[in-house]
């Protein structure tokens, strides 16, 4: 390629902070034209440390911290934490509390989706679908607040079962949400294949073939929609799942539009199993006791969040407070597919590209990995400051002046 060429490209930085940003990140778009030519992503500015802040707590106080990797998967993530505590402890929940579980798990889906079909329309400016699919999330968030007592954060899940029961009343308004959302799901799969503002913008976008699906790793809609048939609540059932008939989505589209096809239709699938679980519950307690001291030992488990496979990791050493605990959410996987579906695309299609992986930004983010070319570094606070000040310098940017809060360790 020439040089004269070269020289037309213009770099074009989004974020940290920008108005298309729910969350902070970096991306830096090199163009030529309206083409994407190259694409640098980089996460790490919501970093919270909540896996260390887990080994300085006991199970159940981590319970509460686990729950707030996500706002929108909580409770994805304290079921994959409670299973593997249950695991090490050999406990066996009652099945009325895996009951229970999943038809939480099913509404999380439900309300995750919706916001995520609202978020997708708006970045195309489809204002309309945005305003109808919130509109219709509000009925999934007022029967997961009867049930839970919390719209988000649910706080459902305890080590060896669940902390609240579900009444008939509460079974009832719960089938009578999914009988009225029905008819407005299936209207939003209808506007997806027909709706020519939809197709237009998101037909052949975002492109990721089946073999560069298994190539990056991807997981959930965005593998599914790559004609991948992986679902944790089919290929590795927990809770209540190995009872329930659970249809797996996929789609061969591999673009943006398969994506959405994809949530819509789980959305479906979704009401299905919260049916069959109001109609099959068991009777019985809903929790068992636990240990306030975990035997030693590591486990890995799983579950299906909303994005994709949730995997949580726990060491116990014996004691009530674990030695290790590792969040592997699905965006932290989805992530690698970004900047091949947005290179070889348009300007104008970045923002729905990214958001087609419903990225979590915070529970993607971890502790930055510094090759010095002279081994592994360990940095305390500072020097990570005084590290990311000359960094930035060398990008022409002086942060140097500006002033920080006192660090305050857990």
């Amino acid at each position: 390629m020439s040089k004269k060429f070269r020289r037309n490209r213009i770099e074009l930085p989004i974020g940290p902070q920008h108005p298309s940003l729910k969350e902070p990140a970096s991306f830096r778009i090199t163009l030529e034209g309206e083409k994407v030519v190259n694409a640098v992503i980089g996460v790490g500015y919501n970093h919270r440390g909540l896996e260390k802040a887990c080994e300085s707590r006991n199970y159940i106080q981590d319970l509460y911290l686990i729950e707030r990797v996500c706002g929108i998967c909580s409770h994805t993530h304290s079921t994959a934490f409670c299973q593997g505590i249950e695991e090490l402890a050999g406990i066996t929940i009652p099945r009325r509390a895996a009951y229970i579980r999943v038809m939480v798990a099913e509404l999380e889906r439900l309300h995750s989706h919706l916001l995520w079909l609202g978020v997708a329309a708006h970045e195309i400016g489809f204002d309309t679908m945005f305003m109808y699919t919130w509109r219709d999330r509000e009925k999934v968030l007022d029967i997961l607040a009867e049930v839970c007592g919390n719209r988000v954060n649910y706080g459902i899940n305890t080590i060896g079962g669940v902390r609240r029961d579900v009444d008939e009343a509460m079974l009832q308004n719960m089938s009578k949400m999914a009988d009225a959302l029905e008819s407005q799901v299936k209207y939003y799969l209808d506007l997806a294949l027909t709706e020519t503002t939809l197709s237009a913008r998101l037909a052949g976008v975002g492109k990721l073939s089946y073999e560069d699906a298994l190539r990056f790793g991807v997981v959930g809609p965005v593998a599914r929609s790559a004609g991948i048939a992986y679902d944790i609540r089919v290929t590795e059932p927990y809770a209540a799942y190995g009872d329930i008939p659970v249809d797996l989505v996929t789609d061969t589209r591999e673009d943006v539009l398969g994506r959405t096809v994809v949530r819509i239709k789980e959305m479906l699938v979704s009401l299905n199993i919260i049916r069959f679980c109001i109609k099959n519950l068991p009777d019985g307690d809903i929790a068992v006791k636990a240990p306030l001291r975990i035997p030693a030992g590591e486990v890995i488990s799983r579950t299906e969040a909303p994005r994709g496979e949730n995997i949580h990791y726990i060491r116990s050493n014996g004691t009530d407070k674990p030695d290790r605990v590792r969040v592997r959410a699905p965006s932290e996987a989805n992530w690698r597919g970004v900047k091949h579906m947005l290179e070889g695309g348009y300007l104008a299609d970045v923002p729905i590209t990214i958001a087609a992986i419903d990225p979590c930004y915070s529970c993607t983010d971890r502790a930055i990995v510094i090759d010095s070319g002279s081994g592994t570094e360990v940095k305390d606070w500072q020097s990570l400051r005084q590290y990311s000040i000359s960094w930035y310098k060398k990008q022409g940017i002086d942060v140097s002046a500006v002033k920080i809060p006192e660090r305050k360790y857990y």
